[in-house]
């Protein structure tokens, strides 16, 4: 199976690296983390999903939403697949505060102000993810 990013997703997000057959992504905008995992399958639903792989997704997503949670000291984790604008198969985990900008309306939609990750900042959050085994070190950009 040949395997690509959607082009929004390409555009809006940046590819942090793999954790196996998923691809972790970081929101550009650095209002909120948001993070995006994408497996590499053609399914478009997750109940669509073969097991292995959903067991995968879901395994990393929990892992990566304690990690959200602790590092960016979030007071709740919104983990979703919607799909409606992307129809390629993916997981939003989103870290929200109380006084985040959109609090507590849903983070799609309402997200004002727009702030870029520094290198450094990226450099700094992909070198967190790979001690905690959530991104391989040899697949990081």
């Amino acid at each position: 199976m040949s395997f690509s990013l959607h082009p929004r997703l390409v555009s809006d997000f940046h590819l942090l690296g793999r954790n196996g057959a998923l691809h972790v992504l970081l929101q550009r905008n650095a209002i909120l983390p948001w993070f995006i995992l994408v497996p590499e399958t053609a399914a478009l639903e997750l109940f669509e999903v073969p097991a292995v792989l959903r067991r995968e997704l879901n395994s990393v997503a929990d892992r990566l939403a304690r990690f959200v949670k602790r590092h960016f000291e979030s007071d709740k984790i919104n983990v979703a697949a919607i799909g409606n604008i992307v129809p390629q198969l993916h997981l939003h985990v989103i870290g929200r505060r109380r006084d985040d900008c959109c609090w507590p309306q849903a983070a799609w939609g309402h997200v004002e102000g727009t702030r870029a990750y520094s290198e450094q900042e990226q450099a700094i959050l992909t070198r967190a993810l790979v001690s905690e085994h959530l991104l391989e070190a040899r697949n990081t950009p």
